[in-house]
C-alpha cells in the first residue's frame, strides 16, 4: 500500500512539475484569499479583484526532480511476501 501512494505522490508532483513549465501565470476572477495567503508561489490582487498567480522559476525543475526522486523511491520500496 505505501508504494502506491508514493507512487501517486510522485507522479502527482511531476505533473504539477510539467504545468508549472507550460503555465506562465494563472489569472483566478472570483477569488476569496487575499494576498499572500499563497506559500509558494507570488500571489497578489490587482485593482480589477482578479487574483494572479505567477510559477517561479525554479518551482518546475524543483517538481520534477522531488517527483522523479519519489517515483525511484516508491520503486524501491520491498514489496510483502504473502504466501
Amino acid at each position: 500500500m505505501w508504494r502506491s501512494i508514493f507512487l501517486a505522490i510522485g507522479v502527482t508532483f511531476c505533473i504539477l512539475g510539467l504545468e508549472c513549465l507550460v503555465v506562465d501565470e494563472a489569472v483566478l476572477a472570483n477569488s476569496t484569499a487575499g494576498p499572500g495567503s499563497s506559500i509558494a508561489m507570488d500571489a497578489y490582487t490587482s485593482a480589477g479583484g482578479a487574483q494572479q498567480i505567477k510559477t517561479e522559476e525554479w518551482m518546475p525543475w524543483s517538481f520534477l526532480a522531488a517527483g522523479t526522486v519519489i517515483i525511484l523511491y516508491s520503486i524501491t520500496i520491498p514489496k510483502r511476501f504473502q504466501p
